[in-house]
């Protein structure tokens, strides 16, 4: 059991925690929800004495193992499975003691009992299921740590945190780097967990489907409330229910729905989708007023026109290589009416469709032809990264649009939440999910007609991504999503493609036929490694052969990267060489003695010479993002 009495929790001059009290109970299953900055991630902390109260008691067993998934993952030479296994920390103790009491026949007896006892023998194929289950083929388990990229780190430290034998799993944030299939794996698997289990997330399809109690943190209290997510929202609706505020946007985000309802419900091509929105829209007549203190109002602005279609391509193949493209056979027409969700394993090519619509990336072989007056939002990770730290939103918005009145982008800004000194401070201090917001705010000013949207919600909370469906909602133009969150998804797309094996195809049904598509896929799949793993000869793989196939596999990825690396490698030689010279230049125009009369022509010169080098440097940069995130998309992809 967890008690909290009267405890107090500040970080700095904020109280996160004031005078709280909880009791939560051995085999609860709890969702942890808030708005970001309130406190989930510190009560994390305090549980797992990273931090310690101010005041007041915190009370937890003796003896207690609590799981957590890590977010560093150091570049280990060990292997995938090994690096799971790890994760069973009493486990390995007794692997050790094994080894160093091999001659004691007594001792390592009771050693092999205790193994016995722990279900030790069966812990590698566990912990194999768990990677599987994952998404890592069976060659991949076997690689070392090093080899793979951070969103599959962050997977294999999700492994090594199941694997965990823990009386508490702590879970922060644990589908961000998943694809719909393995979130969906992941909620069975959490569904038989025996342990106490504390999970922060946005995502509420998932807090469905794994909690029985929603924690909501804010205003320094913990709130428990029994129940999924759905049922939280509709009791906390209930305390606000008399709030006029609450009736009047209750009534607007109704209307959004049923608008969609009576447009759709009598056309047969888009009966199922209306049938989605009228489970929406009851499920939205009960929640609406739960978040009537959103702190998130913004739609999306007009578009100034509409091509028909937006975009096509013809006989297209995309990816990284003419000889082994990733997408082949596209010939798609993007309509202006066109609300898609893609869909398919990570790995499939949703992304590199996304960034060929965008044209962020060229075709390798075919035609792409833009509709006149094509203008293109799109959202990637990267947008985030090319923020200007030392700049703050509002010149984010002047510099995107330095002709309208600052007032007015202040009122813009501040529908995303982005108010008074927020507004005018340097972007550095935001947060992940502050940065996306304010990314998802410079997209939206620019009035796209077509959206390209890859894992939008990442780093969002509820609230927002509440106000990111109202407004998708409303859109005007074309969308396209890429996004594990379903419950976006069925409130703001009407049809999807499945991306597999190479292809683009529509997919005949909604998510939750996907669902049951993917997990028959799965299946099938498991059942042949099951039978190659029991030396059926029939279906025995050439050892051999996959070993050369894996060796060329690298090669090709190798070919691949090392053009990249040898120009990343220059650009961040010209972007140390413009550094020095910036820093000198600022030391130079930071010394008094230059504005003295006599120096005026050193001070022009100086001036003159560090707006060029900033100018270069502004390029350099973006030009080093650019080539990185080409070679992080090489290693993802």
């Amino acid at each position: 059991m967890i008690r909290l009495k009267s405890l107090t929790l500040r970080r700095g001059t904020k109280v996160l925690l004031d005078r709280a009290e909880l009791t939560l109970y051995p085999g609860s299953k709890v969702g942890v929800v808030g708005a970001n900055g309130a406190g989930k991630s510190s009560f994390f902390g305090l549980l797992r004495g990273e931090l310690h109260p101010d005041s007041g008691d915190l009370e937890l067993p003796p003896r207690l193992t609590i799981g957590h998934v890590a977010q560093e993952t150091p570049a280990l030479s060990c292997s995938a499975l090994d690096y799971v296994l790890d994760g069973d920390s009493e486990l390995r103790a007794v692997q050790n003691e094994l080894a160093a009491h091999e001659g004691d026949g007594l001792q390592h007896g009771e050693l092999l009992a205790r193994l016995d006892a722990m279900d030790g023998y069966t812990a590698q194929a566990r912990a194999a299921r768990l990677l599987s289950g994952l998404g890592f083929s069976q060659a991949e388990m076997s690689k070392p740590v090093s080899d793979f990229s951070g969103g599959w780190r962050m997977r294999l430290n999700l492994a090594q945190a199941l694997m965990c034998r823990s009386d508490i799993l702590l879970l922060d944030e644990p589908t961000n780097h998943l694809d719909l299939e393995t979130v969906v794996w992941l909620e069975n698997w959490l569904r038989s967990y025996q342990g106490m289990l504390l999970i922060i997330s946005h995502d509420r399809d998932f807090l469905d489907s794994t909690v029985n109690a929603i924690l909501h943190v804010g205003d320094g209290a913990l709130t428990l409330y029994t129940g999924n997510y759905e049922d939280f929202e509709n009791q906390r609706a209930q305390k606000l229910a008399q709030q006029q505020q609450a009736f009047d946007k209750q009534q607007r985000e109704i209307a959004h729905l049923q608008k969609f309802v009576d447009r759709f419900k009598a056309k047969a091509s888009k009966a199922r989708q209306a049938q989605s929105r009228v489970k929406a829209l009851e499920r939205m007549e009960r929640i609406a007023a739960a978040h009537v203190d959103s702190p998130f109002s913004f739609t999306f602005r007009e578009p100034e026109s509409s091509p028909n279609p937006l975009v096509r391509l013809e006989n297209g193949s995309a990816g990284y290589s003419v000889a082994s493209p990733i997408l082949s056979s596209l010939n798609l027409s993007l309509q202006n009416t066109a609300r898609l969700g893609l869909l398919g394993v990570n790995g499939a090519g949703k992304s590199t469709l996304i960034k060929t619509l965008a044209a962020e990336r060229d075709l390798l072989d075919g035609k792409r032809v833009e509709g006149k007056g094509l203008k293109i939002g799109y959202f990637a990770q990267h947008q985030v990264d090319a923020l200007r730290l030392d700049e703050s939103a509002l010149w984010h918005m002047q510099k995107l649009d330095p002709v309208t009145r600052e007032q007015e982008l202040r009122n813009f800004l501040g529908g995303f939440d982005f108010r008074g000194e927020m507004a005018s401070s340097p972007v550095e201090p935001f947060s992940g999910g502050e940065k996306a917001r304010l990314a998802l705010a410079l997209l939206i000013w620019q009035r796209p007609n077509l959206l390209l949207l890859d894992e939008p919600t990442n780093h969002l909370d509820i609230e927002m991504r509440q106000a990111l469906t109202l407004a998708l909602q409303d859109f005007d133009g074309a969308i396209i999503v890429v996004s594990h969150d379903r419950h976006l998804l069925r409130a703001t797309v009407d049809d999807f493609w499945l991306i597999e094996n190479g292809t683009v195809r529509p997919f005949d049904g909604d998510l939750d036929d996907y669902t049951r598509y993917s997990q028959e896929v799965r299946a099938a799949q498991q059942a042949v490694n099951e039978t190659q793993d029991a030396g059926d000869s029939e279906q025995r793989i050439d050892r051999k052969a996959q070993k050369r196939a894996e060796a060329e596999a690298r090669q090709r990825l190798a070919g691949l990267r090392k053009p990249l690396e040898q120009q990343l490698a220059k650009i961040e030689k010209q972007m140390a060489v413009l550094t020095v010279e910036n820093d000198e230049l600022t030391a130079k125009l930071a010394d008094e003695s230059i504005y003295d009369p006599a120096n005026k022509e050193a001070l022009q010169t100086a001036l003159r010479r560090k707006a060029d080098v900033s100018t270069q440097l502004e390029e350099v940069e973006l030009n080093w993002l650019d080539v990185s995130s080409r070679l992080e998309e090489i290693t993802v992809e």
